[in-house]
């Protein structure tokens, strides 16, 4: 569910219009619905009511410093992959005791920061990680509290580049050494062994896949816990899909949420989760306006404003994205376009082939689904400026992240003398 729809043909967020905004700020931009923010969130939460879970937002999926915050004061804590979203996690009010910090590459100075900052937990992905932070928690006079990411050998994800349970996948420990490698950090000084994390993909569209890591991870905790492992804490990560287009119906966070419950609860263990695009992606929109209306010799180009450089998903996973024109025109004819943005390149097309109503240069057009991996995705290739972020809350709106001038965009560069 979101709270994008039309009012007399007009397209808006909650009580604000999208023509509103694009005129105020002009375009690309975009667009979150505080409401969907919320909702996702609470409906998540209420799946597991009762139950001792924390529920750690995937900062990766947006990491806008309002979004964040709004979380926040709806309870959430923060999964992070880097040291920059560790400090945007803790400035946006996220307790450090509700952020876990995943990741095959953790730095040193990462890890400093870390656990200096008390974390609730490391997801540790390697033994030659395992052994760094171990050293530098000794180092600092402090203990690294740790669950070991193990990979299950599971494949899950709408796209191979975005599954990450399998055994080639670059994440995790290889379940023929979980066991092992979990008796070595039981007994070595600097951390403190506390649980299991497993994630296996993302965008998963079946219940099966993660019942089937969780099966396996039950028997593991046993073993574990056989060991004198003190096994408390089960992460089971996120990856739950969302609907992307018509047809797609991916779990419930209920039934999601029942089928967790059944399997984890004889273990005794806390949960942690990390819910990104579940919370975000039905949240956001990328609003961009025609620029031309070309045909070519063979197909019929409808070229906007908006690029890869802004929303990549498509040119980097062949994802859909519904494509709603800002206001509607029943009496409009349908036509099958390309939907491309201006960035030279060839993979810059948002869409080929899709019936839209025909469209007129000038016309606004949004591009659903994108408040998770869009913007925190974006870059200025083609030297083209981050698209400003803008959240609406009821009738109230506010750019939540301006669109940077050239001379913001330069403000780094510098030539040396001697050129």
């Amino acid at each position: 569910m979101h709270h994008f729809e039309y009012k007399d043909d007009a397209l808006h967020a909650e009580d604000v219009a999208v023509a509103e905004i694009a005129e105020a700020i002009g375009t690309p931009f975009y667009l979150y619905s505080a409401a969907t923010l919320r909702r996702h969130y609470r409906v998540f939460a209420d799946a597991f009511a009762g139950a001792d879970a924390l529920i750690a937002f995937s900062v990766k999926a947006n990491s806008n410093l309002a979004v964040l915050k709004l979380l926040a004061r709806e309870g959430a804590g923060a999964d992070v992959v880097s040291g920059g979203e560790l400090r945007r996690a803790l400035a946006a009010g996220v307790p450090a005791g509700k952020i876990v910090f995943s990741g095959v590459g953790k730095t040193v100075e990462e890890m400093t920061a870390a656990l200096e900052a008390g974390i609730y937990q490391f997801n540790v992905e390697s033994a030659n990680e395992l052994e760094a932070l171990a050293a530098l928690a000794r180092r600092l006079g402090r203990t690294a509290p740790i669950a070991l990411r193990v990979n299950p050998d599971v494949a899950a994800g709408g796209h191979e580049k975005i599954s990450t349970g399998k055994s080639e996948d670059k994440f995790g420990v290889a379940w023929s050494e979980a066991r092992a490698l979990y008796a070595h950090a039981r007994d070595l000084d600097g951390v403190a062994v506390k649980g299991v994390d497993v994630h296996i993909g993302s965008q998963i569209a079946s219940l099966d896949p993660f019942e089937a890591a969780l099966a396996k991870l039950a028997e593991l905790i046993a073993d574990l816990r056989a060991d004198g492992c003190a096994i408390e804490r089960l992460d089971v990560g996120g990856g739950l899909g969302i609907p992307y287009g018509a047809g797609e119906v991916p779990p419930h966070p209920e039934d999601y949420a029942a089928m967790i419950r059944r399997v984890a609860e004889p273990l005794g263990v806390r949960l942690i989760f990390e819910p990104g695009r579940m919370i975000a992606g039905n949240a956001g929109a990328l609003i961009a306006r025609v620029i031309y209306d070309k045909k070519g010799a063979a197909r019929r180009f409808l070229i906007v404003d908006a690029g890869m450089n802004d929303l990549i998903r498509p040119a980097l996973y062949d994802a859909y994205h519904e494509i709603a024109p800002a206001t509607r025109r029943p009496d409009a004819p349908p036509v099958d376009y390309d939907v491309v943005g201006p960035v030279c390149e060839t993979g810059d097309i948002f869409a080929k082939g899709r019936a839209l109503p025909e469209m007129r240069e000038g016309d606004l057009v949004a591009f659903m689904s994108a408040g998770a991996y869009g913007a925190a995705q974006a870059s200025q290739y083609n030297s083209r400026p981050l698209a400003p972020e803008v959240l609406v809350d009821g009738a109230r709106w506010a750019v939540i992240r301006k669109r940077p001038s050239f001379e913001e965009m330069t403000a780094g560069e510098t030539a040396p003398d001697w050129i």
